[in-house]
């Protein structure tokens, strides 16, 4: 059986059982696990490889771009700037960021910017990869262009755009970059080691992420919203093991830590607002959470999607309690928060799977996690 390193309380045992089965079945070739329940730490443990020769193992402090599980983090920065009174998730973009209005968006809202409802899933003009780590050139090509619909609740996941248009609301309230604030005023705090926006000298513990076999455009019918949300530029797995990468802000996308660091921050909303002692927003301001914003077959997934204020919500695509948030990453990585279980369950790893919200590996975690809760 696979070497699985870490600690689980005896309630939670059956985790380390279920990674260990992935890591002998050849699922992952190295992932973390971590869940904290009613605000214990009762699953923290790592297993596996970091690279595919199976040379070097997964350890304590490894790290891991997780890819769209990175927007859970601007979702949190915008409910505590909604607490302090500095963000309004139902007035204009413009009024924080006027030259958003231009091209007919004056109407959109914030909370249609985490509701990805925005009509802004991808980028009208030409652009090359790395052109993602300028921020001037991505938000100054988002406020001039247009809208590609315009019924504020019909959903189309902005894979990448959504992390330049909540950072630069984030930037112009605050007057510092998103990662920046979400550094000194969460990862800080808590003591998660979570980057958006690696350092140099971080890069040694990374994890490289390793490609699905299948390119997100295969299948894809040129010109649909799908098609031109992820084609400009090409979205490549890849793009995560360069250091241009790692090192920009790209907060919908190119978050780095692990089990651990996710879910020490994401219990917040676990637990109602507060972790660890301190008070991140109110009960009242947690409540957007769950105000249900867009729903329906998103344009860009394919399925069956229903979002409240940032955080994915209960659906027949994934069918959790009611007072449950969620969000997953490209290949795989998974967080899922349980107000009513106060249960905090997250899965990073580098073997990628199919599709932009990955496949049902997590899911075994969060199976296994919720029965033991519940028992």
């Amino acid at each position: 059986m696979a070497d699985v390193q870490g600690s689980v309380s005896e309630r939670f045992a059956s985790l380390r059982d279920v990674l260990a089965t992935h890591l002998d079945e050849g699922q992952d070739i190295g992932a973390s696990v971590a869940v904290i329940h009613q605000g214990q730490v009762v699953v923290d443990i790592w297993g596996g490889f970091i690279d595919q020769a199976k040379t070097k193992p997964w350890a304590r402090d490894t790290i891991v771009n997780v890819w769209s599980t990175t927007k859970t983090m601007t979702f949190l920065v915008a409910l505590m700037l909604a607490e302090a009174g500095e963000l309004d998730f139902y007035q204009r973009v413009s009024h924080y960021w006027p030259e958003f209005a231009a091209n007919g968006k004056d109407e959109i809202e914030v909370r249609h910017l985490l509701a990805h409802s925005s009509g802004l899933s991808g980028f009208d003009d030409p652009m090359h990869a790395e052109q993602l780590a300028d921020w001037e050139y991505c938000v100054s090509a988002l406020g001039g262009q247009a809208p590609w619909w315009s019924d504020r609740t019909r959903p189309g996941y902005h894979a990448i755009t959504q992390g330049f248009l909540i950072g630069e609301v984030v930037r112009r309230v605050t007057g510092e970059s998103l990662g920046q604030f979400f550094k000194r005023e969460v990862a800080d705090v808590l003591g998660a080691d979570f980057h958006i926006g690696l350092s140099a000298a971080d890069e040694p513990r990374v994890a490289p992420v390793f490609a699905p076999d299948v390119g997100l455009l295969d299948g894809l019918e040129p010109g649909s919203l799908a098609y031109r949300t992820l084609a400009m530029p090409p979205l490549d797995a890849n793009y995560a093991n360069l250091r241009w990468w790692r090192a920009a802000e790209i907060p919908a996308a190119n978050g780095h830590g692990n089990a651990r660091s996710v879910a020490l921050i994401q219990q917040v909303i676990a637990q109602r607002g507060a972790a660890a002692g301190h008070r991140f927003f109110s009960e009242a301001t947690g409540e957007e959470i769950f105000r249900l914003q867009a729903s329906g077959v998103d344009a860009v997934l394919g399925v069956e999607m229903n979002y409240g204020m940032g955080y994915g919500l209960a659906s027949a695509t994934v069918p959790l309690g009611p007072r449950s948030a969620f969000w997953g990453g490209f290949g795989g990585s998974v967080i899922v928060m349980d107000q009513d279980l106060e249960l905090t369950v997250a899965y990073m790893m580098n073997q990628m799977r199919v599709g932009l919200y990955g496949d049902t590996r997590g899911g075994d975690f969060i199976q296994a996690a919720v029965l033991a809760a519940l028992g």
